[in-house]
Order: structure tokens, then sequence, then C-alpha cells
């Protein structure tokens, strides 16, 4: 197998075993036991999505900086045409109340660090998507220009939507100033369903694959509710350390528009009717 040479090589490492991991649709991901530890491996085409794992360990590494455990980063690459990112196995065990209450505790102030702007000092992405994270004053502004716009954009040159479509968007877009309540930007993981989120040893959480930006903390409850999988206690805990702002239950199909669009670009028109029923709601 290429990938053992290559991170024998790079690692100075006799590896042992490698298992396939589920890494989605566009990575090769491995659990590698080696002569130095285990880890994770992740490949995929460097032409296809690049920097993708660079951006990858930024984000991993800008949010255990701000106190949420993640792998840690052991080495990103390219080799050929191939990309490469290492990190450090996570053993797990499953959930308990204590992991929810420990993860609330830790959202929370994952959420409580800010930035005078929404967006990022650079583009990421989520998924297989480049995300756009270009520098906005306002919430309103940010989610519309750079989380609905260039999706919707894709989705209508696609097929996707239609231009009826597209004039909901436009009126939805009036009404989010009045809809959204104010808050400070928030160090957002991005892309938080529970399949981002592991419970790793001693019931510690761990979060994986973020799609990192300061953004409205709204965003990443939202996306808790999208798949399921998610406590209730997570949310009766979040909510007596960082209250949400009153009607926040009724933001969330607004905020899971881009999640859902993402979806609708990446998987099809399965993703259609939510979008449908939401926008139509202010039409």
């Amino acid at each position: 197998m290429f990938v053992k040479k290559i991170i024998e090589e790079r690692l100075s490492v006799n590896v042992l075993s490698v298992t396939p991991l589920s890494g989605g649709d566009i990575n090769e991901v491995l659990h590698l036991k080696t002569s130095q530890g285990e880890y994770v491996v992740k490949c995929n085409s460097r032409e296809s999505y690049p920097e993708m794992f660079a951006k990858e360990a930024k984000g991993l590494k800008l949010i255990f900086t701000h106190g949420f455990n993640t792998p840690s980063v052991v080495d990103t690459f390219t080799n050929g045409a191939h990309q490469f990112l290492i990190l450090d196995y996570i053993p797990t065990e499953k959930a308990s109340k204590t992991f929810w209450i420990r993860f609330a505790n830790q959202l929370s102030l994952l959420h409580q660090n800010s930035n005078e702007f929404f967006g990022l000092d650079d583009n990421n992405f989520i998924g297989s998507l480049p995300q756009n994270n270009q520098r906005s004053a306002t919430w309103e502004e940010f989610f519309i220009q750079a989380r609905l716009k260039p999706l919707i954009k894709i989705s209508f040159d696609r097929g996707l939507l239609n231009r009826s479509h597209l004039d909901m968007f436009d009126s939805l877009f009036t009404k989010l100033k009045e809809l959204i309540p104010i808050e400070h930007p928030a160090l957002l993981h991005g892309d938080l369903w529970s399949g981002n989120i592991l419970c790793g040893s001693n019931q510690q959480p761990v979060l994986i694959d973020p799609a990192v930006y300061y953004g409205h903390r709204e965003a990443d409850i939202s996306m808790t509710r999208m798949f399921g999988g998610f406590d209730p206690v997570f949310l009766e805990y979040y909510n007596d350390l960082y209250p949400l702002e009153k009607g926040w239950e009724n933001r969330i199909a607004i905020h899971n528009l881009y999640p859902n669009l993402v979806h609708l670009i990446l998987f099809g028109r399965s993703y259609l009717g939510s979008i449908e029923s939401l926008i139509k709601k202010f039409n």
C-alpha cells in the first residue's frame, strides 16, 4: 500500500497495521498502528482540494488554542498528486451524561471567544466545498454574502434551484436583520453535526473536521439539531451556562439553510424540500 510506505518514510516508523475508517466521499481515511503510536491518516487529491488539510490543521489548532480538545496535528504535507494529514488517533468510548455536560461547558466557552469581525483571516472548506470567510461587520451581511449567496449561485448554475427560488431568497434577505438578534462574533466549529464529535477517554469531548470561522453562535447550535445524535441534556446545560436569545428555536431553520444548501449541492434534490419550506414562509 503506497500510504504505508509514505508514512513510514515521513515519520521514520514501522507501520504494523492499516485499517480503513469512514472518511466521506473525498478522503481516504486510515487508522495506522505503528512502532511509535497510533495515527489517523487522511489522504485526497492535491489538485482537486488545494490546501484542504493545511486549512483543517489550522482550524483544529485554533479550536484547541481556545480550550476545546482536538486530535493533535502530527503533520500535513503533499506527495506527488496527493496531500496528507496525520493526526493522533483518539480512542473512543460510549458517551454518558457526563460527556454531554462537559461538551456543553466547553462549547459555551468556545463560543465566548470573540473577534472584531465575522469571518476568518482566510478561506477554508465545509465538506468538499470551498468556504468563503470574507470579513464582514455584521452577521446579516456575512450570512448573505459569504454563506448563502455563493451556494445559491452554484445550486442555480447546476439546475438545483430555479428563478423563483432566487426571488424567494431575495425576499428572505430583506428580513434577516429583524429576524436574527445581534450578537458578537463567536468562534464556531462550523460543521457541528454529531459525526464530528468524539467521546474520548474518560468522557472527554473531542472535535474533529472543523470548518471554523467567527459567526453567530446560533449557526453552530442549529446544526446540532439538523441530523440528531445530541443528548437533550447538552442544550439544557448550554443554555444555563450561556443563554441563547429568546426565539432561537424559531431561527434554527434559517441558520440551517447553509448546511442544507451544502448538502443540496453535494447530495442532490432530497434536500430541496426543507429549503423550499423555509423560504416560502417569507413570500
